[in-house]
């Protein structure tokens, strides 16, 4: 699973998002997609690491767990 190919929709559907906001990040490249042909691919593992960065990078909404483990 971890070399699965997901569609817009597959993708919105695992993010919790509507197909029309990946689909406009997307083409903003604010997500990895690659465009075949007409159609947007994802690679889950790629999303998984990309929404893995975007937690860590969110410094403030974790501020308060980094406060308590000092």
């Amino acid at each position: 699973l971890e070399n699965e190919i997901l569609t817009i929709e597959d993708v919105a559907s695992y993010l919790r998002l509507t197909p029309q906001t990946i689909y406009r990040w997307a083409q903003e490249k604010r997500i990895p997609a690659v465009k075949l042909g007409k159609e947007w691919r994802f690679r889950r593992s790629i999303i998984d690491a990309w929404l893995d960065a975007q937690i860590l990078a969110d410094e403030s909404g974790f501020s308060h767990l980094k406060k308590q483990r000092l």
